[in-house]
């Protein structure tokens, strides 16, 4: 459902197996996104249900936070999207709470299966906003050049239990799953009946609210596994594509303190049709500076039902957003937060590819200081003679070691998470390819002499309501806001004394002292909005 219409769990909605009553909510999305809800909730996808079709996946019994366990949404039933991708299931639960399409461990679940693995090698990247328009690329890595197939590889991947040599079994139980639904599970009931006779779209008897437009039909009876999951796949990518934060009728973001404050002076709230995001920052950094007096945001302009801090935009968070958004500092003293060089206004990212040093603390903490500047890293020449020793497993290498994107252990040395280097070049990925040369080069790009600067860069995560997707960094690295503002005190400091291996080159220019951290912070919360 849409972040602004809402599922509505907590307004008195009828949950049924994760299913939220269609009478319960205000307003109706369109078919294909309702459609592709259901899709993103079913469990009989996986690995584990096509083994164990009577069975429950362990992994399914309990939603793991930093904290410990709660019970899962889905305990008894296998893997599905909503159990990465928790909106308001774990609302109520002590422990839990509101996310933004994220959950609460360090790295997510994965399908149980013989092979051990247990979690991915990431955090759950939050979905709201994602997809903005921006260079659209999806994953930490960017291994995806649509959201389609994003989806589809998500459904016949590991996440789901499925192995890469098993591509051809995963279509064909999938597309099994949609044949043989027979319209009396809870799913069914709630959105249109059997998935044949709603995905063929035709038959009369379905509600008009749940009858897809021709384009995103399919005659189940005649079409192969492929058409039917790659159907599956474009509902599913219409539903996240619905996923949006709280903004007015002419798309500017309203749900924040931070935002009812840019309405409340007048500030700019968006850029204009010929201004680039960057270039919008500055223009806003411009007007906050200006600004004598301000009229700050407290009680009277909002509240909020699911975040333990006041609805507030007050001195403290004004400190911060002016350290957020310079680049620069009249005075030697001055902070400079440099943020906006990644994370530029109104959606507070660039959509982007950065090093920030994350990979190279994790890999140091387990092997010792300077462990990640001595860690061999193939040449493009060297790798692209043995793509198993080095790249992520495909369907054409179902063997590849998969190193350097890894979970780092001690007891695994050489194992790392090199982030957009697995991507880069990588012949078994050709769809991000043009989009990542466009990033990456100025002109032609020489992907030899580029590889070495993918090494450990991650997309740039969305800041917005943050409060809702902790913990923070590709790693699940941090707990708390203060903890990610004074990473970025520490690694700026190792990039200006040349310790950071392939630094994002904005790091430099970060200055932060110890009284910016709280200012900083209390910027981000303000950020935060009471989406659901």
């Amino acid at each position: 459902m849409s972040a602004k219409k809402t599922k509505a769990l907590i307004l008195g909605a009828i949950v049924l197996c994760g299913v939220v009553s269609a009478s319960a909510r205000a307003d109706q999305d369109p078919p294909e996104v309702r459609i592709g809800e259901r899709l993103s909730l079913e469990t009989r996808f996986s690995w584990f249900a096509y083994r164990h079709p009577h069975r429950a996946d362990p992994v399914m019994e309990w939603t793991e936070t930093t904290a410990g366990r709660i019970k899962g949404p889905f305990a008894g039933q296998a893997m599905n999207c909503r159990a990465c991708h928790l909106v308001d299931e774990q609302g109520g639960a002590r422990g839990g709470g509101m996310r933004t399409y994220a959950d609460f461990a360090r790295r997510s679940p994965v399908t149980t299966r013989p092979d051990g693995e247990r979690t991915s090698v990431r955090n759950a990247m939050q979905m709201v906003d994602i997809t903005v328009p921006g260079h659209g690329l999806f994953h930490y890595d960017g291994q995806f050049a649509s959201l389609d197939d994003l989806v589809r590889a998500t459904l016949t991947g590991r996440n789901y239990g499925w192995l890469p040599g098993e591509h051809g079994i995963a279509l064909r139980h999938i597309a099994a799953v949609i044949r043989r639904d027979d319209g009396r599970g809870p799913l069914a009931k709630e959105f249109g009946g059997a998935y044949e006779q709603v995905l063929t779209g035709t038959d009369r008897s379905i509600p008009a609210d749940l009858r897809l437009p021709p384009a995103y039909r399919i005659d189940v009876d005649h079409a192969s596994d492929a058409q039917i999951v790659d159907a599956v796949s474009r509902l599913i990518a219409a539903y996240v594509d619905n996923i949006r934060f709280a903004r007015d009728a002419s798309g500017r973001h309203t749900g924040s303190p931070y935002d009812i404050f840019l309405k409340k002076y007048a500030l700019p709230r968006a850029p204009r049709s010929d201004e680039s995001a960057l270039a919008y920052s500055r223009r806003l950094r411009a007007a906050v500076n200006r600004l004598r007096q301000p009229r700050f945001v407290g009680k009277g302009d909002g509240h909020f039902r699911h975040h333990k801090q006041a609805f507030a935009f007050g001195p403290r968070e004004l400190a911060g957003l002016k350290i957020f958004f310079a680049e620069s500092a009249p005075k030697k003293s001055s902070a400079i937060g440099n943020c906006i060089a990644c994370h530029v206004a109104p959606e507070f990212s660039d959509f982007r590819f950065h090093n920030t040093g994350v990979s190279q603390l994790d890999y140091d903490d387990a092997h010792g200081t300077g462990s990640f500047a001595a860690l061999s890293i193939p040449t493009l020449a060297r790798r692209e003679r043995d793509y198993d020793a080095w790249l992520p497993p495909t369907p054409r290498h179902p063997h590849a070691s998969g190193r350097f994107r890894a979970v780092v252990a001690r007891n695994r040395p050489g194992d790392a998470d090199l982030g957009l280097w697995n991507v880069y070049a990588n012949p078994d990925m050709p769809a991000p390819q043009h989009k990542l040369n466009h990033l990456l080069c100025a002109h032609a790009c020489k992907p030899a002499a580029v590889l070495d600067r993918t090494i450990a860069r991650f997309k740039t995560p969305i800041l917005r309501d943050l409060g809702d997707s902790s913990p923070y960094m590709h790693s699940g690295r941090y707990d708390t806001l203060e903890e990610t503002v004074r990473h970025y005190q520490v690694i700026a400091a190792l990039a200006r004394a040349g310790r950071v291996r392939n630094p994002a080159p904005e790091l430099r220019h970060i200055h932060l002292g110890k009284g910016d951290v709280s200012a900083l912070a209390a910027f981000l919360r303000a950020l935060n909005e009471d989406y659901e």
